[in-house]
């Protein structure tokens, strides 16, 4: 493996070989400072500062296509809290919809349900990217991923929801008025998506911070790996190991929240 851990006596003399060139090609011998023994990703050491380059170049291309193509599932979850859209589509199912009950299931909740089940994957998906891209260290993996996720969610939930429930609460006054008072329809109809923010935060909320305190992921994989692979002690001691909370994905969701948009705030647009 072409990396090695150097350790020094002073503060001064670690910190002055992790900011200074080592050698005539600054490609061939890098220094930085090395991370804690225990967050060190030992799989990304041996990869070479070019292949270093090339990859993150790589994950940026992807990262922005998966971005954009996100939206096709955004545009499906907010046609979902359109009752109209969704009874000129299917006539049939009318008489269903027009319940009270079901008429505010889907309204209110049915859309954050399904928002919510289309993001599972993808933390996990970001962390792969993550991987990729070289990073030496745990934690390094875990604030790019939480940074990717924040700004896939400002994106694609955020500004994604607004753009595309806009679009189809407006589609009629679009195609018939003036290309001038777009805007002003627009401005009109930003805030009516605050209610779904709402319930998406309220079903977040009891999805996600409660699933954190409860930790019902690692308990279901406790009990998977003691059924199939304990085998020693040892093995049910790293089994009971539960993880982190899960910053990559965690962080990044309270962070959006602080971004909600309210009545208040789009009124004056």
């Amino acid at each position: 493996m072409p990396a090695a851990f150097v350790s020094f006596k002073t503060r001064w003399g670690a910190a002055v070989c992790s900011q200074t060139q080592q050698s005539r090609n600054p490609t061939v011998w890098l220094t930085e400072w090395a991370p804690e023994p225990r967050d060190v990703y030992w799989d990304n050491l041996a990869i070479p500062y070019v292949s270093l380059s090339i990859r993150r170049l790589l994950i940026a291309v992807a990262f922005f296509f998966l971005t954009i193509f996100f939206m096709i599932p955004i545009t499906f979850v907010q046609s979902l809290a359109n009752i109209e859209q969704i009874e000129k589509a299917a006539p049939f199912l009318r008489p269903i919809i027009e319940v009270k009950f079901i008429k505010s299931l889907i309204q209110g909740f049915l859309p954050g349900i399904a928002l919510k089940l289309f993001l599972i994957f993808l933390p996990s998906i970001l962390m792969l990217m993550s991987k990729f891209e070289g990073f030496s260290s745990i934690s390094s993996l875990e604030r790019r991923s939480a940074t990717r996720y924040y700004i896939f969610q400002f994106i694609n939930v955020f500004l994604g929801s607004i753009i595309t429930g806009t679009a189809f609460q407006q589609m009629d006054k679009f195609l018939k008025q003036s290309a001038n008072e777009i805007p002003k329809t627009i401005g009109a109809s930003i805030p009516m998506k605050a209610t779904f923010f709402i319930t998406y935060i309220m079903v977040d909320g009891w999805a996600g911070i409660a699933g954190e305190i409860i930790r019902v992921k690692p308990l279901i994989i406790y009990h998977l790996k003691n059924f199939f692979l304990v085998k020693t002690e040892k093995d049910r001691k790293e089994a009971m190991d539960p993880g982190s909370l899960g910053f990559n994905c965690g962080e990044p969701t309270h962070r959006l929240k602080q971004t909600r948009p309210t009545h208040g705030a789009f009124a004056r647009l």
